[in-house]
């Protein structure tokens, strides 16, 4: 049976997997731990929302506007009088454009689960030929990366 500490280490080695992308089978077998715990750590530590954060990422949601804006476009300039209801898709291509402009502005949340993400993947990739980067050190500034993610909200406020 495992200690409280390698069941931890497992744990945490599990979320940096699910938050790579992999399936809760994989994980499973990589981590030597059922797929209804992972499921359950899953669950537990809102895994999935994290993931989605991580996913969605800014530049994303960036290019999705932005063709958004260019199906409105493209219907108005196909209808049969492009002028007809112009109001409204003036105003709808200036909140998309807004949208567009908040997303550029401001580090949020999304941004800094990007960049602990991307870090995250490095450090992996080092690991493989720096003997210093171990899974142990990688697994302790995941748990600080964490912890920063958890405190964002309050420490963005002035």
């Amino acid at each position: 049976m495992a200690t409280k500490k390698e069941l931890n280490a497992k744990k945490e080695l599990a979320r940096l997997y699910y938050m790579q992308g992999e399936t809760q089978k994989s994980i499973a077998l990589k981590t030597g731990v059922s797929e209804t715990t992972i499921s359950k750590w899953a669950i537990e530590g809102k895994w999935q929302i994290k993931r989605a954060s991580i996913n969605i990422a800014r530049p994303e949601l960036v290019n999705k506007t932005l063709l958004l804006i260019n199906s409105i476009l493209e219907n108005a300039i196909d209808a049969e009088d492009p002028l007809v209801g112009i109001g409204k898709i003036t105003d709808q291509i200036s909140k998309l454009a807004t949208t567009i402009e908040k997303l550029d502005k401001k580090t949020n949340l999304v941004t800094v689960m990007e960049v602990c993400s991307s870090f995250e993947k490095w450090l992996v990739v080092r690991s493989h030929h720096d003997k210093h980067v171990t899974n142990d050190f990688i697994i302790k500034v995941n748990e600080y990366q964490q912890y920063y993610i958890d405190d964002f909200s309050t420490l963005e406020k002035p």
